[in-house]
């Protein structure tokens, strides 16, 4: 007999940041997770996670809002349902509730947990088989105090643990973001590479200078420098800058990666889980910009401690690199953000 879905459950957990994050849009002092518990009538039980950030100030859905999704409109159409078939799952989510990606992500999230642990199959292997076994992860430098985060880069240096770095700027003027930025890389930036992320803070002329010093300094990746209802300014910066840009809060989904390629972007993707759907539809949006021949995809994870994500995101493909360039591993927002011990846990892993 095929298992249904019998039962969901869901809450919000706030996990306190080992430091103030400050963002160009806010400064976080811890980050809210939603978790799910999807159990079927077989008695197997799966996690999924959706995470954001800063509440309603990066993207359209708080952590409040993907529990309300989650409660009020996803459980009621998902329970009794076959619990096996994520394709149709997924189909039936979309067809009768527009965007809510967040919130879709973690219900798929956990319908490939129960149905890998009732196979006894990892998640890659449900995806289609893991490339890679390991990642290293990137560690995000946002204390907005120059010296703080020089200190916090050499020690993670020293410890081995990371060698790469992102710097959250946008939030101060340009000039003095640009002094933080340079200071960094002339302190880390032989020894590590260094990107930045203006999570949409800069207009398109601000966006056109401040591009044009970060590459020249060296930073390797600038993210998001423009408004994501600017496609128009960020193709153009992804044609006319040399280092690569990459759009996170401009796509979500597969389709709107399609469109922005169309509109002639050169640059990278952020590929977030929660962002696109799940796992599942992140793989579209990675196939996407493959076919359309994208620089770089960059893989940025948001998950907390669920290891089927991990296990997911090991299974996404290499996509294109048209120029040779290297595969940027993880951004974990969910991981990097919280307790000391937890990250190093994951560095040693990855």
């Amino acid at each position: 007999m095929t298992a249904t879905v019998e039962q969901i459950e869901s809450w919000i957990v706030d996990v306190p940041t080992i430091r103030p994050h400050k963002l160009s849009m806010t400064t976080m002092g811890c980050q809210s997770l939603v978790i799910v518990r999807l159990t079927r009538s077989d008695g197997i039980c799966g996690i999924g996670e959706a995470t954001t950030i800063g509440g309603l100030s990066y993207g359209v859905e708080s952590p409040e809002a993907i529990l309300s999704a989650i409660t009020h409109y996803l459980t009621p159409l998902l329970k009794g349902q076959p619990a096996d078939n994520l394709n149709a799952l997924t189909a039936r989510m979309n067809g009768a509730i527009k965007g809510n990606t967040f919130a879709k992500s973690a219900i798929e999230t956990a319908l490939l947990d129960a149905q890998g642990k009732a196979l006894g199959l990892p998640v890659s292997a449900l995806l289609g088989g893991a490339l890679q076994t390991a990642l290293p992860v990137l560690w995000t430098l946002a204390s907005g105090d120059t010296a703080k985060d020089i200190a916090e880069g050499e020690k993670l240096l020293a410890e081995g643990r990371h060698r790469a770095f992102k710097l959250k700027i946008g939030a101060r003027e340009l000039a003095t973001d640009l002094r933080h930025t340079r200071a960094i890389v002339e302190a880390l930036g032989d020894r590590a590479s260094i990107r930045v992320d203006v999570n949409q803070a800069w207009d398109a002329a601000t966006g056109a200078k401040g591009c044009r010093e970060l590459a020249a300094m060296g930073v390797d990746l600038i993210e998001q420098p423009v408004s994501a209802h600017d496609n128009a300014a960020l193709v153009r910066l992804s044609q006319q800058i040399e280092t690569a840009i990459l759009a996170d809060e401009a796509v979500a989904t597969a389709y709107g990666g399609y469109q922005l390629a169309q509109q002639g972007f050169t640059g990278a993707y952020a590929l977030k889980i929660a962002k696109a759907g799940g796992p599942n539809s992140v793989l579209a949006l990675a196939r996407v910009a493959q076919a359309q021949l994208v620089q770089r995809v960059f893989l940025s994870i948001e998950s907390g401690n669920t290891n089927e994500m991990a296990q997911a995101v090991s299974a996404l493909e290499e996509v294109g690199s048209t120029s040779g360039s290297d595969m940027l591993c993880g951004i974990i927002f969910g991981l990097k953000l919280f307790c000391e011990e937890n990250n190093h846990d994951n560095s040693n892993s990855n």
